[in-house]
Order: structure tokens, then sequence, then C-alpha cells
């Protein structure tokens, strides 16, 4: 059998030998027909394959997407809940805050101290409401005193907080300096400079307010014992800003302090309060200037403030044969400055979030009000470093020249500078006076003597000449620094100069600004 097999092997060998010797064109085709074959076979069993695992996941992910949905409206429905129990919580908060207010007085806002930033709110002027003045001589008052000492006071019939006085027995007012500080170290100058000068205690008490709570200003502050008065700013969170005013946050800061501390001082029962920033100096006749002219602010309604300060008051640009000069001005000086408590209850309603000296100019808030203002300045900053990076300072500011008289202004008759008497004597003075350039002014070329106008009528006109002479050029709300109707009065070469516009003048042009 075996020999059988292997016989028909080696005849069938021998046949296909043969059958490839003799045919080998039919043999290439046949071979290549098999391995047609064998690919196409791969390629359907690989279809066969992909076709099952992509129908197998097909039928996975909706299973998937299913559970992910349950999930979804699981996490819903818990939300729903816990929801529904906030509300409820919210509304009975809301119902314990109503009869809280209803029962009780209206309270000072209490500093956010769980919240980091938080919008700012200056909180208005109210007979009726006291803003609890935190003194502190020493420091070293904990809270269990405080707590002690709120409860001995509600008892009592009035909550606004008085001085021992607010007029002198002559009559005259008690008019506090308001000083206003932060972190300057360098405030010593400052209160020195009032100390020195303070001709009575009693009627011109110092009350520095401090923001920041740096301590070593505030140790500086308290060196001066029973000489000053000390208050803090209670609310040293953080202000919430728009993002593209974050680099302004200290004029915010600043704001919200003027706001607290305004309100603070005449709180106290005060008609007047000078502002003084911790960074000025002050003549030896600072108090005597706000005792002569606080008459003014009560006697004429078209008056709003006394400024100690002079925009144009380089030496070059001012009489010193006549510290004695005060002028009206439309435009808001500040550097120390007096207003009243009718003006403080007027603006304290919509005191603004920040920039508080750009706000008050706005005609909207002076309302063709003036203010006083000297010929030669009763303060000099000596604040390079600040909010508003030595703005103006190097060029302006320290050339400023600080009086060195001492003028009675309280003995003088001041009425000229009510408006009934002031503009028609001012205006009809200004405009009979010759008419020169700049040029000519500049050169020294006029001939005549007396008083000139220098004649201006755009607002490019205006600062080219203002640039020429070294004077402040710029315009707030349209109006010029130190102008009145538009007139900006200066000393040059040993004669005074009127710049202003035409006799026709038609008001301040916002659009100067």
């Amino acid at each position: 059998m075996s020999n059988w097999t292997n016989n028909r092997t080696k005849i069938e060998f021998d046949a296909f030998s043969t059958y490839s010797n003799r045919n080998p064109h039919l043999f290439r085709i046949k071979m290549r027909s098999r391995k047609i074959l064998i690919i196409a076979g791969f390629l359907t069993t690989w279809t066969f394959i992909t076709y099952y695992f992509l129908i197998r996941s097909s039928t996975m992910y909706p299973q998937k997407h299913s559970l992910l949905l349950q999930k979804l409206n699981k996490l819903e429905h818990e939300s729903r809940i816990e929801n529904m129990e906030n509300s409820k919580l919210l509304g009975q908060l809301i119902d314990i805050v109503k009869k809280k207010i209803t029962s009780d007085d209206i309270e000072e806002p209490k500093p956010h101290k769980d919240s980091k930033d938080r919008p700012v709110g200056i909180v208005a002027l109210r007979q009726d409401h006291y803003l609890g003045v935190q003194e502190n001589r020493e420091g070293n008052e904990n809270e269990d005193e405080r707590q002690q000492n709120a409860e001995e006071d509600s008892g009592k019939d009035s909550k606004i907080l008085k001085p021992t006085i607010t007029y002198m027995p002559n009559g005259e007012p008690v008019i506090p300096i308001l000083v206003i500080a932060c972190n300057r170290v360098s405030i010593r100058k400052c209160l020195d400079n009032l100390v020195q000068y303070r001709p009575n205690a009693d009627q011109f008490p110092i009350i520095v307010s401090q923001d920041c709570g740096d301590q070593q200003t505030k140790k500086a502050i308290l060196s001066y014992e029973s000489q000053v008065t000390l208050i803090e700013q209670p609310d040293q969170t953080d202000i919430l800003t728009p993002p593209r005013e974050k680099k302004f946050k200290g004029y915010y800061k600043i704001a919200r302090h003027y706001g607290w501390a305004l309100n603070t001082t005449f709180q106290r029962g005060y008609e007047y309060v000078v502002i003084v920033e911790d960074d000025l100096n002050v003549a030896p006749d600072f108090y005597e200037y706000f005792l002569g002219t606080h008459a003014l602010l009560k006697d004429d309604p078209s008056l709003w403030c006394v400024s100690a300060w002079n925009d144009n008051g380089k030496d070059k640009f001012i009489d010193n044969t006549k510290p004695e000069l005060l002028y009206r001005t439309d435009f808001f000086p500040g550097l120390g400055w007096m207003l009243s408590k009718n003006l403080w209850q007027e603006l304290s309603v919509k005191w603004p979030k920040s920039f508080w000296d750009d706000w008050i100019r706005h005609p909207e808030q002076r309302k063709e009000r003036a203010c006083i203002r000297p010929e030669i300045s009763r303060t000099r900053t000596f604040g390079k470093i600040g909010v508003s990076n030595g703005l103006f300072f190097d060029k302006y500011l320290k050339f400023i020249k600080l009086s060195e008289h001492f003028v009675h202004f309280s003995k003088m008759n001041l009425t000229y500078l009510l408006r009934e008497n002031y503009d028609r004597v001012f205006l009809n003075d200004v405009y009979s006076y010759p008419i020169v350039t700049y040029d000519e002014l500049r050169r020294n070329l006029i001939k005549t003597d007396g008083p000139v106008r220098i004649q201006y009528t755009t607002r490019e006109q205006y600062k080219h000449i203002t640039s020429i002479l070294g004077l402040m050029g710029d315009f707030k709300s349209g109006v010029p620094r130190t102008a009145y109707h538009g007139i900006v009065s200066f000393f040059y070469q040993k004669r005074r100069v009127y710049l202003a516009p035409n006799a026709n003048w038609k008001g301040y042009d916002l659009s100067w600004s």
C-alpha cells in the first residue's frame, strides 16, 4: 500500500512537471488566478472583521450617552432642591433685616471685613445720621472698651457727636483744619507748620483723618498728643474698579476717604471746614486768611469755596508788593480750601467714586459759582511723590511762591469780592486796558505804563500764549486755571496783565478741555 502511494505521488509529480514544462504559459495563468483568489479572500475577511467591530462600537456609545444624561438629570434635580432651600433661607434673612431696620436707628455702615472687593459707597450727610468718629490719641483702646462706650452713649438724646464749642464768645465760628493723611511720615512738616502758626487751638482744632493704616504715619501723628485729634478711616477693604481703571485705584481710595472725613467732621456741628492735604506747608497768615474770608461764603451764594492756592503763583507771575490782593475765580483751585456745611450737604449726596477734584469742577457741580483765591499762595506743596506721580510738580508746583507776609484779613473790608460789587468793576477795568501782543510783552516793547490786555479767541491761541509765557495752560471742564469770566490775571515784568477773551464772550466751552 505504501509503495503504491509513493508510486502514485511520483507519477503525479512527474506528470505535473511534464505539464509545466510543456505548457509554461498556461501554468503561470493558473498560478496567478490562485493568488488573486487568495488576496480576494483576505480582503473579504478583513471587511467582515472591521464591520463587526464598528457595529459593536456603535451599540456601546449610546449606552454611555444614556448614562451621562441620567447623571446630568440627577444633578439638575439636586440643584433645584438646593436652590429652593437657599431661596427660603434668603427670604428669612431679608425678613430679619427688615425687622432690624424698622426697629433700630440708622447706623454707620461697618467695614466689609469678609469681602476683598466691593463697590465704593459714600454715605450722604444727614442731620439725623451719626457716622461715629473714631478718635484715638493713644491707639490702645480695645474692642471691649469700644463696645462699653457705645452702650453708654446709646442712652443719650442726640447721636450727633458735637464738639465743646462751634462758635467763639465773640461770635466767630470755630473752623477745624481737616488734614487728609495716608502713609506720608513727612506729615510732620505739615503739622509743624499748622501748630506753629495756629493762633488759637480752640478756634482752629486740627483734625487729622488717616487712611491706609500706615503705622509709622500714625505714630508720627500721635506724637503731637493733644495738639491734634486723630480719626481713622475704618473701611480698609479693597475697591472694585473697572478693568481699565485699575491703575487709578488710588484715586478711588482718595475719594472714599474725603467723603468719610468730611461727613465725620461736619457731623460734629461745624459750619465751615478747611481741608489741607498732608503734603502742604502753610503761610504765617493761613488761619487769618480763612478767618477773614469765611463770611463771604455765608453772604454770597455765588461763592462756594475759598482757596489758599494760586495755580499761577510762581514768583515771576505775582505782585509781591500786594499780598493782600484777592480774586474771584471760576476755577476750583483746591490745595488748602474752605467749604461750608451747606455746600457739603449738597455735594455729599452725589459724591463721586473717584477723581473728586475733576468732578467738582464740572458745571453740574459748580453751577456758575466761584471761589476766592489769593495773589500770593498761602499753601505750598512738597509732595512730589503720590498717586499723581509728580504730575506738574517739577514744571510748576515746586516754583509756587509761599507768602511770607502777615495780612490782617479779618480786619479788612472784603465786600469788594461780593459778585454784585466785583463783576462790574473787574470787567469794566479789564476791557478798558490797551491790547498788546504776547511778543510785545515778552520782549518788553510796550511803551505805556499800567495794566495791559492780551486777547485770545481760540483754544489753540490760548495754549500757545500760555506756553510761551510759562503759565499753566490746561483746562478743566473748559475753564482755564485761575480764570474768571475767561480772564486770567497775572503779573509780568512789573505790570499787571490780563489774558482775556473777546468782550462778547459767551461762556466756557467744555470741548476746550
